[in-house]
């Protein structure tokens, strides 16, 4: 198992009792709630927090892409990432994920991957995803049109990182007389492709075809779907002629550590669920717009996303596998039983949330890292690797 961790950047100085007034955080939350200085001072904390990983050992941080909410401050992943090629010396840098069909054109997303994969040695992962549906409403792009823009964007994009250029492309949707990608990616034939994902059954398919064997990602869900989504996968694999490998399988999951069981609850109580009924909460037509997703996926979906709607507490997270939250010896237990039954090999860890403080997610981190992670990779009986 790897250990990665990662944060969403929220725009942690929200004033919650404005945002009780508004139906969400996402699209329509008035900008006038943003405060610039308080802006400037959480990429300051955030920055800080991803480079700190860096040194406590992770195998990798984590960046992702969303817009217009407070939930996230992060529209361009690339810049964040950018920063991290430099400021980071070993640890993966995972974009989870650059939304591909949101995009005027593909070669863009190649070009930027590219070059921060040159100038991190090689070190980028590359995170493919469609976007939420909200993103959608940002936009006023048609969602029905996303499962096609993203698979031809992604063929683009592999083509431009693989082939000598130059060469033509007319698609669907994107067209062009040279794709001649310069510069081309370090890694080689091209960076790690990642597709997290709520649980479609057509991305599961897709992503676990043997032309791709992509490592697929499961966010937020309870552990009874991502047990069901992971063997979706593994069965994809098993139609296809072979074995999925515990590399092609990831799940992303708030965690928090103290010193007890106890301590760890009441410290993390306020900030998880201030993230769940804050900034995590919206309308499902804004999450799952109509034509995101094909009918039996959506029914799906619903099924296991339905706690974004409600008012989740951190009790009831626990209790349903969709938080580890303890001492450093609970969490490690509940991570080892796990990962000893889901076999998932790669461990991505939402260690800031909603308004958790920077002093408790750098204890967050640190206990983590001492308490949990060093000690999994010792555990002879968890397959771990450094």
């Amino acid at each position: 198992m790897k250990f990665y961790f990662m944060t969403l950047m929220p725009y942690s100085p929200l004033d919650l009792a404005e945002r009780a007034r508004h139906p969400t955080a996402w699209v329509t939350l008035p900008n006038r709630l943003y405060d610039r200085e308080s802006g400037r001072s959480m990429y300051d904390t955030y920055i800080n927090d991803l480079v700190r990983a860096d040194r406590l050992g992770f195998d990798g941080v984590v960046v992702n892409e969303h817009h217009q909410t407070a939930y996230g401050m992060m529209p361009s992943p690339i810049v964040i990432a950018s920063i991290l090629a430099r400021e980071t010396k070993r640890c993966k840098i995972a974009i989870l994920g650059s939304a591909l069909p949101l995009r005027d054109h593909p070669l863009t997303l190649a070009e930027e991957h590219a070059m921060i994969d040159t100038i991190s040695g090689g070190r980028l992962i590359s995170g493919f995803v469609r976007g939420i549906g909200a993103e959608y409403h940002v936009f006023g792009v048609n969602p029905a049109n996303s499962h096609d823009r993203f698979h031809e964007a992604h063929d683009l994009v592999v083509r431009a990182w693989t082939e000598d250029g130059p060469f033509a492309y007319e698609g669907k949707h994107y067209h062009t007389q040279y794709v001649n990608l310069w510069p081309r990616p370090y890694q080689r034939p091209h960076p790690p492709i990642w597709i997290p994902s709520q649980g479609s059954s057509e991305t599961i398919e897709w992503a676990a075809h043997p032309d791709r064997k992509y490592t697929y990602l499961q966010t937020f869900s309870p552990v009874s779907a991502v047990r069901r989504f992971f063997e979706m996968y593994r069965a994809a694999a098993e139609r296809h002629g072979y074995t999925a490998s515990d590399d092609q399988i990831g799940w992303s999951v708030p965690v928090y550590v103290s010193d007890t069981d106890a301590n760890a609850v009441r410290e993390a109580k306020a900030h998880f669920e201030a993230f769940r009924r804050h900034f995590l909460k919206m309308p499902m037509e804004m999450l799952l717009p109509p034509g995101y997703l094909s009918l039996g996926s959506t029914q799906r979906v619903l099924a296991s996303k339905k706690q974004i709607e409600g008012d989740l507490s951190i009790e009831e997270a626990i209790e349903q596998g969709m938080m580890f939250c303890g001492s450093g010896a609970t969490v490690r237990q509940q991570i080892a039983a796990h990962a000893k039954q889901m076999r998932f090999g790669h461990l991505i860890c939402l260690l800031q949330f909603g308004t958790l403080t920077g002093e408790m997610t750098k204890r967050n981190q640190e206990l983590f890292a001492e308490h949990v992670m060093k000690p999994l990779r010792l555990d002879v009986g968890v397959e771990v690797t450094a």
